[in-house]
């Protein structure tokens, strides 16, 4: 069997849809002849932990962990005790004189991120690693995309075939805007990004907007895999739907994806309606996005489930009435698609997408004739979605499981490893 290294930050037990993409594949990388071998931080600052999201991974797997430095306990003694994790706190308007110090610490200190410190000690252990337990080909997983600066040292050094696989964008990723960056910082951050894409064997992309704007960037290949779902976590049959209409929202809730008019259209709906509606959120909210739902006089309609195993966001998922995906308001974000829309797709459920119509989301809702998008300010499409019966999910969806998608991976693993 082919062994192949991948290089991740996030892994069990990090919660969170970073995690799943590479949990996935390495549970079904052996059945395609393909032996992965992880390397991860062994004391990584995750900001959620999931006990449960490992157990699926066959016991043989080699994980390696080594210790990672990471700035962020210095970054909370110096903010204080108080200081809360915000879903989306580089963004995030009025700033403290220690908070905007600490933005400008982060943007010009630790390029391309606070990770960066683990890429030294990565390189010189895992050198000395590979060259006494080769592999076939190295695969680094991005944000945090310092990783890709571990895969490119290697790769230039061993010559082993190499893909960095990007979850996101980098240079183009909508919230570096708000980093105040030099022009120095921001010339390495980009130098970075073209050495990754340039040297690289071939370039991973998960959206085919993003795999357009790297091929445009690099004469190295660019191919892309979705993220999508298992579909054995969908075995089970959905759970009864109970009497009432719940919309439903699981994951990261950042403010600056606060579906304003969406608050409005369902404050706005007859009593009838209300009388039923229940509008669960799963997941990390920020606050911005509860004082909207109160601004709307639907306060009392709110159930809050905090953060939940995997297992359990998927039966919310199954037993919404609706599933709700607005996406940041920035224009950068279009390219974007969230992992958790493939497993909204595998529900079953009526999706009311938000953002931009043309995105990369839109695409696959409207091919999977999964729901609707709609864009931010669209009363209207909002209120004609709930006004007229939403239908589930009809399309075929099967491209996207993950026994399929990691057949696809072993294929291009094959094609740069011979």
């Amino acid at each position: 069997m082919k062994r192949v290294l991948v290089i991740t930050y996030y892994w069990p037990p990090s919660g969170g849809s970073g995690v799943q993409r590479w949990v996935k594949f390495a549970k079904y990388l052996p059945q395609e002849g393909w032996e992965p071998v992880i390397y991860a931080p062994k004391n990584a600052d995750y900001p959620a932990i999931d006990p449960t999201i490992g157990e699926e991974l066959p016991g043989t797997l080699e994980v390696i962990r080594r210790p990672i430095r990471e700035p962020y306990a210095i970054y909370r003694k110096l903010m204080g005790k108080g200081v809360s994790r915000e879903v989306t706190e580089i963004s995030s308007g009025k700033k403290t004189w220690k908070q905007r110090l600490s933005l400008w610490i982060r943007a010009n200190i630790f390029v391309p991120d606070p990770r960066v410190w683990w890429v030294g000690p990565s390189v010189k252990f895992l050198k000395k690693y590979l060259r006494e337990h080769p592999v076939e080909a190295i695969v680094t997983t991005g944000p945090p995309h310092s990783v890709h600066l571990i895969g490119l040292k290697l790769h230039k050094a061993l010559g082993t075939p190499w893909v960095p696989d990007f979850r996101d964008p980098w240079s183009r990723m909508y919230y570096l805007k708000h980093l105040p960056m030099t022009n120095a910082t921001w010339r390495q951050l980009k130098n970075q990004e073209q050495a990754v894409l340039d040297d690289a064997t071939t370039v991973l992309a998960v959206t085919p907007i993003v795999q357009e704007e790297f091929q445009a960037q690099t004469r190295t290949p660019v191919a892309m895999i979705t993220n999508g779902y298992d579909a054995s976590d969908f075995a089970s049959p959905a759970p009864e739907q109970d009497g009432y209409f719940n919309v439903t929202h699981t994951g990261l809730f950042a403010k600056d994806g606060n579906p304003l008019k969406l608050w409005k259209v369902l404050g706005e709906m007859p009593e009838s309606f209300r009388a039923k509606l229940r509008i669960r959120l799963v997941g990390t909210v920020d606050r911005e996005i509860l004082e909207a739902i109160e601004a709307n006089g639907l306060a009392g309609y709110v159930v809050r489930l905090g953060y939940l195993d995997h297992a359990a966001a998927i039966r919310e998922q199954r037993a919404a009435t609706v599933l709700i995906l607005p996406l940041r308001n920035d224009p950068q974000y279009r390219p974007i698609l969230p992992g958790k829309l493939f497993e909204y797709l595998a529900s079953r459920r009526p999706i009311l997408g938000i953002g931009q119509t043309d995105g990369a989301m839109a695409r696959v809702i409207e091919e999977a004739a999964a729901g609707v998008t709609v864009d931010w300010d669209d009363e209207a499409g909002i209120r004609r979605f709930f006004e007229t019966e939403p239908r589930a999910t009809e399309g075929n969806i099967e491209k996207y499981t993950r026994e399929n998608l990691t057949a696809e991976l072993a294929r291009l693993l094959e094609s740069i490893s011979e």
